[in-house]
């Protein structure tokens, strides 16, 4: 066995020394803030399984922590999280929010730390086509006049209902959904209900095939949708103007079916939400939730993403983290950003 000259092992030694101190410091600079898997609400809708997707990824890879997912419908969870059994809620709906977040809030058991996106939509839309045409289609403006909700009974046949002639088409949610409640009161508001069919497809899905459909034919189409969602995402649509919001007004359209007045719905403000014992046991953590923002069109386009390529949310996640760093990079530390990075 060779001996080494005593310069040659005391730089070894000192290399070892090093490497043990790296392995050492980077092992505390990953460690987690807590010791036990960080829950997040599983929302069932796509915006928010793609949201947990991106912010699990992150604070699993950049921060050392296990994540996990409890699933189901927004009150429950939004409970769970008062409760404790839910340390993080990634989409809350600022202006239409629950009333069990509403009791958690005012019980100190939660709190919302950040906007994750200011611009939500809903609304009244015909494809943009319709009003502006589509040269590369070789589509003509089909009702280059039409701008408001106030212009759609001149244009009763270009919506026309196969089913019942003489009439137009509205796309309303299906039974059962607030929108559909408030869609039939504007209808009747607007003087509209005697003109337009007041057509509700049975399911979310219906709805946005019709959509879909419509648009991949180049056809008229007059429907209510929201977003982010893969629909704003994929299609153009044109939102059509109305009265501008007035919350008194809007919140009688939820429960009067005859009102005389109608008003556009707000542009939403959705924040990350979390339980405030968690808050106070990973600062660091809630300091990355805090500065987590995107936007509609963003989210619009990852879910579109999702649909065209038969894509799951972590799927979205990846390749939102790999497409878009100057977006997600500002969220966090340089060194968290590298181990993200390393982990891609």
């Amino acid at each position: 066995m060779k001996t080494l000259p005593t310069g040659a092992a005391m730089l070894m030694a000192a290399g070892l020394a090093f490497s043990t101190f790296s392995s050492s410091a980077q092992a505390q600079e990953t460690s987690c803030e807590i010791d036990r898997p960080v829950m997040f609400a599983g929302l069932n809708y796509d915006s928010a399984l793609f949201h947990n997707a991106v912010a699990r990824f992150i604070i699993e890879k950049g921060y050392g922590c296990k994540t996990d997912a409890l699933p189901g419908d927004v009150i429950p969870l939004l409970t769970g999280a008062g409760k404790g059994d839910v340390d993080v809620v990634m989409e809350i709906w600022r202006d239409n929010v629950a009333d069990a977040w509403k009791k958690a809030e005012a019980a100190g058991t939660v709190s919302q730390i950040g906007v994750n996106f200011d611009d939500a939509i809903e609304g009244w839309f015909v494809p943009r086509y319709v009003v502006e045409g589509n040269a590369e289609r070789g589509i003509e403006p089909m009702a280059p006049d039409l701008k408001s909700v106030s212009d759609l009974p001149k244009y009763i046949d270009l919506f026309d209902d196969p089913e019942e002639p003489g009439k137009g088409r509205f796309y309303n949610c299906p039974s059962g959904w607030v929108c559909e409640k408030v869609n039939s009161a504007k209808l009747h508001a607007y003087n509209l209900d005697e003109s337009y069919t007041n057509f509700r497809p049975g399911t979310g899905a219906a709805l946005s095939a019709a959509i879909a459909s419509a648009h991949k034919r180049g056809k008229p189409a007059l429907y209510y949708y929201w977003g982010p969602t893969w629909v704003m995402g994929l299609y153009d649509s044109y939102r059509l103007e109305e009265p501008a919001y007035d919350a008194a007004i809007f919140d009688k359209l939820k429960t009067d079916p005859a009102p005389t007045k109608a008003t556009a719905y707000p542009q939403s403000t959705v924040t990350v939400g979390v339980n405030t014992d968690f808050m106070k046991s990973a600062p660091k953590l809630v300091t990355f939730l805090t500065h987590y923002e995107t936007s509609n069109s963003l989210v619009s386009e990852m879910l579109a993403y999702m649909q065209e390529n038969n894509e799951k949310p972590e799927g979205a996640a990846l390749y939102f983290l790999q497409q878009k760093p100057e977006i997600w990079k500002p969220w966090v530390p340089d060194a968290v950003a590298e181990r993200v990075e390393s982990a891609l």
